[in-house]
C-alpha cells in the first residue's frame, strides 16, 4: 500500500496567475504521489500555502491563513511555498505552526522533503541563492477554473526599482516551444475552451529557452504555433509589457479566430518623471501608441492597464498627469496599486515619501476612473453579438460568463451551461454592473 494513500493535501495561493498556474501543477506531484487533494476548508494532513510579495498585504494574509489551517487540524504540517518564502524564508518559518519553507527552486521538488511529517518546533528552511533559480519547470493549471492558466515563462531581467520579484524568481527564462505545445495540447484534451497565457515577463519569450540567453524563438513565434493548436476555442495574453507589444503580435491577434481581443499592459505611471525613477524601459508616449495600435486593428478590444500610487516623488502634480492621461486615454478597466516599500529594493530608499493617507486616497480616486472606465467600455458594447464562455461557480443564484473582449455576463444559474461557449447579443447593464443579453439563434429562455 502506498504509504501517502491516506493523506489529504490542501492549497491556497496568494497572488498571481502565475502562482495559480504552478499550485496547480505542484497539486498534481503530490497527487502522483498518492496524495488526495482535498479544499482547503477541508480537514488535511498537510496544508501548502503558495506565496507573493507584491503587495504589503499578501505578507499579512499569510498568518491568517496558516491560523484557519491550525483551526482545521492543529497536528497538520504546514508548507510555505513561493515568493515570500523565497524573500524573506526566515521570518515564515518564524511563524507559529510553520513547518517546512521552500524557495524558487525547491518548490517543484516538494515531495521530497516530506520523509516525516511529525510537527517542527520550528520551521526548517531548504531556500536556494536566487542566482541557481536558472531552469525552467513548466507548469499549467487545470480543475481549478473553465480557463487554464499556462506557464510559458519565468524570472525577469528588468531591474524596476520598486520590484521584488527579480529576488523571488530569478533570471528571465522560457520553457522550449515544444513544451509549450504539448502542455496545450494537454489541456485541450481536458475540454478546457480557454487558455490564458502567464509568466512573469511574457513578452520576453523565448530569452533562457535554452538554459542561456540565447534565443531561438520569440514571443510572436510562439502566439503563431499556439494559434494551431487544435481543440483550444480561445487564447488570451495575460499581462505583457508596452515595450515587448510588437505591431506583429497586435496584427496577428487581429486577424487569429482563437487569441481574443483583451490586453492587459502594465503602465505603472503616466508621468514621464516617475517612469525614470521607476526604471521603466518606456514613455507614456510609447504607450499612447500601443493603445491606438490595439484600437485601430481590434475597436472592440479591452484594454486593461497596471497602475502604481503612492511612489516616492508622486507629487499631486505627478498623479494628476498620471490620473489626466488615464482618463483621456481609450483604456477599459485599472489594476490599481498602492505601492508599500519593499526591503533591497532602490525605490525603499528614495526621497518624497507619500504618506499613506495620500496613497489611499490616490488609490481611491484611480479605482473610481477604473469603474467609469469599465462602465464606458461595457455600454460601447451594448447591442454587439460575442461569444460568451460560461464560468462553473453559483454566485448568489447567478451564472457568470466572459466574452472574447472580457465583458462580464450574467443569467440566472444554471450548471448545463457550464464551460460551454454561446453567441449572445448584449442588451443592458445590470445595478451590479455586469451585462445581461440575450442569446443569438438558440431557443433558450432565462428569467
Amino acid at each position: 500500500m502506498n504509504r501517502n494513500e491516506n493523506k489529504n493535501v490542501a492549497f491556497y495561493t496568494l497572488g498571481c496567475k502565475l502562482n495559480f498556474s504552478e499550485t496547480s501543477t505542484i497539486a498534481r506531484s503530490f497527487e502522483n504521489e498518492g496524495f488526495k487533494r482535498v479544499d482547503f476548508s477541508e480537514i488535511a494532513d498537510i496544508y501548502v500555502i503558495n506565496t507573493c510579495s507584491v503587495t504589503e498585504n499578501a505578507d499579512k494574509r499569510f498568518k491568517t491563513i496558516v491560523k484557519q489551517a491550525q483551526k482545521k487540524n492543529e497536528e497538520a504540517f504546514i508548507i510555505a511555498i513561493g515568493c515570500y518564502a523565497q524573500l524573506k524564508p526566515e521570518e515564515l518559518a518564524d511563524v507559529n505552526g510553520v513547518d517546512l519553507v521552500l524557495g524558487a527552486t525547491e518548490k517543484f521538488k516538494i515531495t521530497d522533503y516530506l520523509n516525516d511529517l511529525t510537527k517542527n518546533d520550528f520551521g526548517e528552511v531548504h531556500s536556494c541563492e536566487i542566482g541557481e533559480a536558472d531552469f525552467y519547470v513548466g507548469s499549467y493549471s487545470i480543475g481549478d477554473r473553465t480557463r487554464a492558466f499556462l506557464k510559458v515563462q519565468d524570472g525577469c531581467d528588468y531591474k524596476c526599482t520598486y520590484c521584488t520579484i527579480p529576488l523571488a524568481r530569478g533570471i528571465s527564462r522560457s520553457d522550449k516551444l515544444e513544451n509549450v505545445l504539448q502542455n496545450a495540447q494537454e489541456i485541450s484534451e481536458q475540454g478546457i475552451k480557454e487558455i490564458v497565457l502567464t509568466g512573469v515577463n511574457i513578452g520576453d519569450y523565448g530569452k533562457g529557452e535554452f538554459g542561456n540567453k540565447k534565443h531561438e524563438h520569440t514571443f510572436l513565434d510562439l502566439v503563431k504555433a499556439l494559434d494551431e493548436v487544435d481543440g483550444i476555442e480561445r487564447l488570451r495574453i495575460s499581462s505583457i509589457e508596452p515595450n515587448l507589444l510588437k505591431n506583429e503580435t497586435i496584427d496577428f491577434v487581429a486577424e487569429s479566430d482563437t487569441f481574443v481581443p483583451h490586453f492587459h499592459i502594465p503602465l505603472q505611471s503616466g508621468s514621464n518623471d516617475l517612469l525614470k525613477l521607476m526604471r521603466r524601459r518606456y514613455m507614456r508616449e510609447l504607450y499612447v501608441n500601443r493603445v491606438e495600435e490595439i484600437k485601430k486593428t481590434m475597436p472592440n478590444a479591452c484594454i486593461g492597464v497596471d497602475v502604481i500610487v503612492g511612489f516616492p516623488g508622486e507629487t499631486d502634480e505627478r498623479f494628476l498627469e498620471t490620473y489626466n492621461f488615464l482618463n483621456e486615454l481609450d483604456i477599459s478597466y485599472l489594476h490599481v496599486f498602492t505601492y508599500s516599500e519593499r526591503a533591497n529594493t532602490p525605490a525603499a530608499e528614495m526621497d518624497g515619501v507619500v504618506p499613506t493617507k495620500v496613497r489611499k486616497k490616490r488609490s481611491k480616486m484611480l479605482r473610481g476612473l477604473s469603474a467609469k472606465k469599465r462602465r464606458a467600455f461595457y455600454e460601447s458594447q451594448l447591442g454587439n453579438t460575442l461569444e460568451v464562455l460560461f464560468e462553473g461557480e453559483n454566485k448568489e443564484g447567478y451564472i457568470h460568463g466572459f466574452t472574447e473582449n472580457y465583458v462580464k455576463v450574467k443569467m440566472p444559474w444554471n450548471p448545463e451551461f457550464i464551460n460551454t461557449l454561446h453567441q449572445v447579443k448584449l442588451t443592458e447593464i445590470d445595478e451590479d454592473g455586469l451585462v445581461r443579453f440575450e442569446f443569438v439563434n438558440e431557443e433558450v429562455a432565462i428569467a
